[in-house]
């Protein structure tokens, strides 16, 4: 009998996102369990290792963690989904899904996202980047979002329509990271895109999701169940093609690797790139499990195809 490959999935973290991500760490495991050795482990909020409910050093989880295939880094946020994990792979010699240090670095980090971007002729929401010494000098003249740079799960996202709601927000914000975007509201359809890069050179894009909310897809909305997710989006052929091809370049530009999701606002002059997730939430009722099971490729076809791929990659 040939010995099922050794896949290490983990989950948690010592972020916002900590229950998020041992929800994808869960469903991924679970997924894969049938035909892959899986080695769960999980980061507790205190930065403590643990499998099978057993504490350990970083030392010893790498220890495992050499054991493995590949691994799945099933973190978002902050030392997780930014490049941190990936880096801890990187040096420990194990291939992992998903992507590279500086891909995810670039991802989480929404300002440098912009620059990017805006760098290959893509459109983004003008925007200030502010931190806690510059952010008394702000100027409230018309509504804003306010946003942590580097959170995900639209935690700490405000939309302030008037100049009393500003200085909540931006705590809120602040409390989360040291520096703060306040972004111009952009007004035009929420469509996310999920990218697949093949290690052949070769981008797969599923079908476009529309996030339906009235307001802002803050935490509130997209955990409560209040979301319309609509796949596929209804496009007119030349929306699609100009979404697909904005989310490629985008992908590309930032380095990405395995399969990223892409969220643009789609308006009357194009798309408005908001943000990129180099490593979404993945339960197999998230965004992009339900964007490629529109296209056929079940929840455990596609997490399958990402470790083939990661074992596949030079």
């Amino acid at each position: 009998m040939t010995p099922r490959v050794r896949v290490a999935v983990i989950g948690g973290g010592q972020n916002c996102e900590h229950d998020v991500s041992l929800a994808s760490a869960t469903g991924i495991a679970t997924a894969l369990d049938p035909a892959y050795d899986v080695v769960r482990l999980t980061i507790e909020r205190d930065g403590w290792w643990c499998r099978d409910g057993q504490r350990m050093t970083l030392p010893s989880a790498v220890a495992i963690l050499r054991t493995c295939a590949v691994a799945i880094p099933a973190l978002h946020g902050p030392r997780g989904e930014d490049g941190s994990l990936a880096a801890l792979c990187e040096l420990a010699g194990v291939r992992y899904v998903g992507s590279g240090v500086g891909a995810g670095a670039l991802g989480m980090d929404k300002w440098a996202t912009k620059l990017v971007a805006s760098g290959i002729g893509i459109a983004v929401a003008p925007a200030v980047l502010l931190t806690t010494a510059t952010a008394a000098t702000y100027d409230f003249t018309h509504p804003v979002v306010v946003k942590p740079v580097a959170a995900g799960s639209s935690h700490g996202v405000t939309l302030v329509h008037e100049a009393g709601g500003l200085a909540v927000a931006l705590k809120e914000a602040f409390d989360l990271d040291d520096r703060v975007l306040v972004e111009d509201v952009v007004v035009g359809r929420e469509i996310d895109l999920a990218v697949l890069g093949r290690p052949d050179g070769t981008r797969l894009v599923a079908p476009a999701l529309e996030v339906v909310v009235d307001g802002i897809f803050d935490h509130d909305t997209k955990y409560g169940g209040r979301a319309d997710f609509r796949i596929p989006a209804g496009l007119a052929e030349e929306e699609r093609e100009a979404l697909e091809d904005a989310a490629v370049r985008t992908y590309d530009a930032l380095g990405c690797a395995g399969v990223a999701r892409v969220d643009f606002f789609l308006t009357a002059e194009g798309p408005v790139l908001n943000e990129v997730n180099t490593m979404p939430g993945f339960t197999e009722q998230s965004q992009v499990p339900k964007m490629f099971a529109a296209a056929g490729t079940s929840y455990a076809d596609l997490l399958d195809l990402l470790v083939r791929d990661a074992l596949a990659a030079a």
